[in-house]
């Protein structure tokens, strides 16, 4: 049950109060320590998706992990943005909606038999989103370059996407388990 794949992603859900904590003091040491953290994080991602297909590891509870590790790691770090006044919160809060609206149309397709997959668009806001954060994070200028106004637009992009994909699952969900014609009670 828990092999190597699901302990890497395990990895990346213990990674997230570290680089909450790390943005917590702030500064840009703090900062450099925590998008580097954040970084590494995202990277386990990958890698374990990749040691999972590899070795022949793919697990319900990986199935199940996996996806709530990025929401931890990403909602946890965006919802700081707002404390330190770094990100809008209509934006985060837009995002975080988005992400337990589709975890809810997850568990209710699960429980019809019905498995909604990551669609394109998903997992583009996911990359966008990382690759948001990263200059978030950098708050300050580094060799004189300010690249957080890079990461709000990018995040305002990831935004948009995140809306289309929870479009997309709202429509999947329907079309595969409401718009489903029941069979009629035969007496």
């Amino acid at each position: 049950m828990f092999n190597l794949a699901n302990k890497i992603t395990l990895l990346r859900i213990l990674m997230a109060p570290l680089v909450v904590l790390l943005l917590y003091f702030q500064g840009p040491v703090f900062c450099v320590l925590a998008t580097l953290a954040f970084i590494f994080a995202s990277i386990t991602d990958w890698v374990d998706g990749y040691i999972a297909r590899r070795g022949n590891m793919v697990t319900s509870m990986g199935k199940f992990l996996d996806p709530l590790a990025d929401k931890v790691l990403i909602c946890s770090v965006l919802i700081m943005f707002v404390k330190l006044a770094w990100a809008p919160a209509w934006v985060v809060i837009v995002i975080v909606c988005r992400e337990l609206v589709v975890t809810g149309l997850r568990a209710m397709a699960i429980d019809e038999g019905v498995v909604l997959a990551a669609d394109y668009f998903g997992k583009a806001k996911t990359v966008l989103q990382i690759f948001a954060i990263v200059p978030l994070m950098l708050h300050y200028p580094i060799f004189g370059v300010r690249l957080w106004p890079t990461g709000e637009v990018l995040l305002y992009v990831a935004m948009i996407l995140a809306l289309i994909s929870g479009v997309n699952y709202c429509y999947d969900f329907y079309r595969n388990t409401c718009g489903k014609p029941q069979p009629e009670n035969q007496a």
